[in-house]
């Protein structure tokens, strides 16, 4: 289909969006539009689940350390020290998981793709753009239709249950810091609960801890298996999160194998320049 000399490529070959079609341009839904821009969070009861579930555990692992091991401590600098380190790890975890779950991941304007839009983009004789069928947006370069959000994502990398959201150009951040911390706090933990252990069993299990030896022993059990689990998945994030920015892809592109638009761009001009002649 061509339109003011540029061609407009659907997806999944539907319509270009008329002004009279889907949507309106009325004051009320442009109000639930930009209230819905301003404010971002997404209504999946999957995600706000294991979003809730990751609280719980954190707290939970919060609850374990210094109530359990650090109070009952006859050390007061070892229970500072270590109270101070996991409870500051504990808060910045949380925060950035606020921050990745209520930050926009890089969304594209739902319904722009107008025939106004398109004479608005000033585009270039012959040049290709792409609309999605199911947002009908005008789809950017590396951008990602996801179906839990219903929403193009730039730079999109994957939608996260446990943040309740995508992670994309715009919040990829909070997701690294996320990941990184909820990994040194298991780690910490993990540590501790060594060194919890190990006192125990060298004393007396009724004097290292205000619980009953049965109940002392469960919560441990419990906070070393979520430790484990919670440090190897983390771990493994971060580690991919890293690569993926050092190399300029997101995990769509490198399980889809799609060359990055820079890699793609340089290409073309190496081959550009060697093929003139001397």
């Amino acid at each position: 289909m061509q339109s003011s000399g540029h061609r407009f490529r659907d997806v999944e070959h539907h319509p270009l969006l008329a002004e009279n079609e889907n949507y309106d341009s009325s004051s009320s839904s442009s109000s639930e539009a930009d209230m819905a821009d301003r404010i971002w969070f997404i209504r999946d009861g999957c995600g706000m689940v294991c979003a809730v579930m990751t609280w719980l555990l954190v707290v939970y692992a919060d609850f374990v350390v210094t109530f359990v091991m650090l109070l009952p401590s006859k050390d007061f600098w070892y229970s500072m020290i270590n109270g101070v380190v996991f409870n500051c790890l504990a808060v910045l975890a949380l925060s950035s998981h606020l921050r990745t779950m209520l930050t926009d991941p890089g969304a594209v304007p739902k319904g722009n793709a107008t025939k106004e839009y398109m004479e608005s983009l000033q585009l270039k004789p012959g040049e290709v753009i792409y609309k999605c069928p199911k947002c009908c947006c005008v789809k950017p370069e590396r951008a990602h239709h996801c179906s839990i959000c219903k929403r193009c994502i730039r730079k999109m990398d994957h939608h996260c249950p446990w943040v309740n959201n995508c992670v994309g150009e715009k919040n990829q951040r909070f997701f690294v810091l996320f990941t990184m911390y909820i990994a040194l706090s298991s780690a910490h933990a993990l540590i501790l609960c060594g060194f919890q252990f190990f006192s125990c069993v060298r004393g007396q299990w009724t004097e290292c801890s205000d619980f009953s030896p049965p109940v002392t022993v469960i919560l441990l059990i419990f906070l070393c298996l979520e430790g484990l689990l919670f440090l190897t998945f983390t771990a493994v994030m971060f580690g991919t999160q890293i690569h993926s920015i050092c190399n300029d892809e997101t995990e769509i592109e490198r399980l889809k194998s799609e060359k990055p638009t820079w890699a793609y761009w340089n290409l073309r001009a190496g081959t550009d320049f060697f093929s003139q002649p001397n």
